[in-house]
């Protein structure tokens, strides 16, 4: 069995490259990656945390199953988004949404 801590060191990983793409990134589509790496790194952690500390349980595994049907609903919502952006301003830069002021 894989040790706890080798899961937790992947989750922190995958937690902060999400972080720093979300910061350091100017396109709309890398920063919803981002988002979307950040809550992959929670989801992971829903699961570890059940399975080591209650393993006859499922209601992290509930969670993850929660965790993951919100993200994909919230990435279609969020794609919904940029495509209007883009037919707007014919561009997906972070800087150019101040151009949809009226």
């Amino acid at each position: 069995m894989i040790p706890m801590n080798h899961y937790l060191v992947v989750s922190t990983i995958l937690f902060f490259v999400g972080i720093y793409g979300f910061i350091a990134r100017k396109n709309m589509l890398a920063v919803l990656i981002s988002i979307e790496l950040v809550l992959n790194a929670v989801e992971i952690n829903f699961s570890v945390f059940n399975r080591y500390l209650y393993p006859e349980r499922l209601e992290g595994m509930f969670f993850s199953l929660f965790g993951i049907a919100i993200s994909a609903a919230e990435t279609a919502v969020a794609i919904a988004i940029i495509i209007n952006v883009y037919r707007n301003v014919q561009n997906i830069d972070i800087r150019s949404i101040d151009k949809l002021k009226g």
